[in-house]
């Protein structure tokens, strides 16, 4: 796991903004309406319960997390490692390989490795780790739909805190005076609907989306890296097919860190 606040940042500094332009352009107080909050957070929330099952909604703390503490996905790390256990089944034989898998922390790769050691036919290797890969995917997805259709009540309860709003104000029209506060509390629930579903919810949702589509690649990349090992093919041309998973960045990063190591052979 490796930290980031970027989302974190992010969230701080929307509220700040949407705060600031506030109070530069009125009273801040004239923004607060605890019934409408209640309706728009509270009813939003009470159709997830009904959209999603309980077991499903206890996870969103865990889920949360994720924003800060996000699944380190080092693919130049796991090109040189492929590269290097390559190297050590070409020379030494695949079951020599089983010495690396008992410091090794990804549940994942250690299942894939430990089949090829075990001599699995390479058909069900795949077919077993694209089952857990899918499984996987499944489960976060799951965190994702989550967030998104909180997304989508959420300014559909601020519309019904509205009409509510409306209902009542124009069920007594004897104080006409009364007509235009009533109207800026009927809005009140449009704008938290609005405001948690853009800056709370469905961005919550994109980023564990993209998160997740990272862990995909890097598994795939995994599940590529194994096959490959078990039909013994060369280091070289293993970490030229892995590098097609690498983004131009990590290209780079990948190209120094064998000019490094080059530098280094030469020297000694």
């Amino acid at each position: 796991m490796k930290k980031s606040y970027s989302a974190v940042l992010g969230l701080v500094s929307g509220i700040i903004l949407v705060v600031w332009s506030i109070q530069l352009g009125g009273n801040l107080g004239s923004f607060w309406d605890f019934p409408s909050v209640m309706i728009t957070l509270g009813g939003s929330f009470s159709a997830l319960v009904i959209s999603f099952p309980m077991k499903d909604l206890m996870k969103v703390p865990k889920i949360l997390k994720l924003l800060v503490n996000k699944p380190e996905q080092d693919r130049v790390k796991l090109i040189s490692m492929f590269s290097e256990m390559a190297r050590k089944a070409r020379r030494d034989g695949l079951l020599a390989l089983e010495d690396d898998l008992q410091g090794m922390e990804d549940e994942f790769l250690t299942s894939g490795l430990q089949m090829v050691v075990d001599g699995i036919d390479p058909d069900v290797i795949q077919e077993i780790m694209t089952l857990k890969m899918e499984t996987t995917e499944r489960r976060h997805r799951m965190g994702q739909s989550i967030f998104s259709k909180w997304g989508e009540l959420a300014p559909a309860f601020g519309m019904i805190g509205t009409l509510i709003g409306l209902i009542v104000m124009l069920a007594d029209l004897q104080d006409s005076s009364a007509i235009a506060s009533g109207m800026a509390v009927a809005l009140i629930t449009t704008f938290y609907g609005s405001f948690l579903s853009n800056l709370i919810f469905i961005p919550i949702a994109s980023n564990l989306a993209a998160q997740t589509n990272e862990e995909m690649v890097s598994k795939e990349m995994a599940i590529e890296g194994i096959l490959e090992i078990q039909a013994g093919t060369n280091p070289r041309i293993l970490e030229e097919k892995l590098m097609t998973y690498l983004s131009p960045e990590e290209v780079k990063i990948l190209q120094s860190e064998r000019s490094t190591a080059s530098e280094a052979l030469s020297y000694e």
